[in-house]
């Protein structure tokens, strides 16, 4: 298995601790310097602070350190907040640098109170964190070029152990499996894929890859399909069907060559199929990949020819 090189994420009992008036500056001011702190200013009589309080706690455990939480209750600590102005509840700062950066009062939705906490990280240059899980992604779609697929599958995985929401390493992830064969947890890791990042481009064009797995399963052998077309040229569906076999290879641009083929020979073939085939595949690689660069060029250039 492939090392992240990313250290183990703090336990979630040392992301979120109860602060006083006493303990206030080395809670927030001084560990502000290290990470930002998030500080949620409640009270136990407070029915919004109910609500707010737990999806501010899952925020900051889903950072994994990335950032940090005190909860001070206002009737214990009557001068802080005096200090600070708090005059309602729920208020909650941020602190960067052992100074306030952002902040809200009142009840607001779980979407905002998520997109605040990623805020806050991101000004507090979260970077080093962000930087190795980028090197990793980075790392394990080479492995998962070079065909080393459960690596590449492993250090995927890892990644979203750190950030359960990366829309690249989920779909990575998805990849390796499809490289794999095993198609069925392929579906089934991307039915799991999280709401927040399902219409994430890298997400949305697994379909694509998958729904043309699933198809290349049925197709028969590449070399039966080219004795086929060596014996009857105009053989559209042995052409169509090694198409389908060689992306599930990973030959991309000979896979579309042969839809090209078939549009050449024959636009209408099977309502339109090829073309059809060809769309599918743009979709399921990336907009600046050579693959779809020159094919869509060609497919342009026959259709207005």
């Amino acid at each position: 298995m492939v090392d992240l090189g990313l250290s183990s994420p703090p336990d979630t009992t040392e992301l979120i601790k109860d602060g006083t008036e006493a303990s206030f500056m080395a809670d927030v001011i001084e560990a502000s310097r290290e990470t930002p702190i998030i500080v949620d200013f409640w009270a136990p009589w407070c029915g919004p602070c109910k609500t707010i309080g737990p999806i501010l706690e899952d925020a900051v455990k889903a950072a994994k350190g990335a950032v940090r939480m005190v909860k001070v209750n206002v009737d214990q600590a009557k001068v802080l907040a005096g200090q600070l102005q708090i005059q309602s509840i729920p208020t909650v700062y941020a602190f960067i640098a052992g100074q306030p950066a952002d902040g809200f009062q009142g009840a607001v939705p779980a979407s905002q109170i998520k997109e605040f906490v990623q805020r806050v990280i991101a000004a507090g240059g979260g970077g080093d964190a962000k930087d190795a899980l980028a090197d990793a992604v980075t790392k394990a779609e080479e492995l998962l070029a070079q065909g080393a697929t459960v690596d590449a599958a492993q250090l995927f995985a890892r990644v979203l152990s750190q950030q359960p929401n990366h829309a690249g390493a989920y779909a990575g992830l998805i990849r390796a499996h499809i490289a794999m064969h095993d198609l069925d947890q392929a579906e089934a890791i991307l039915n799991g894929v999280p709401e927040e990042i399902s219409e994430a481009a890298e997400i949305e064009s697994i379909y694509a890859q998958l729904n043309l797995a699933k198809k290349a399963r049925n197709v028969a052998p590449v070399d039966d399909l080219k004795a086929r077309l060596d014996t009857d040229p105009n053989d559209h569906q042995a052409r169509y069907d090694l198409a389908q076999a060689l992306f599930a290879k990973g030959e991309g641009e000979q896979a579309v060559e042969q839809l090209l083929e078939i549009y050449r020979r024959d636009q209408r073939w099977n309502d339109g199929a090829a073309k059809a085939e060809l769309l599918t595949i743009f979709e399921a690689l990336k907009p600046n990949d050579p693959v779809v660069l020159n094919g869509r060029r060609k497919l342009s250039s026959m259709i207005f020819a």
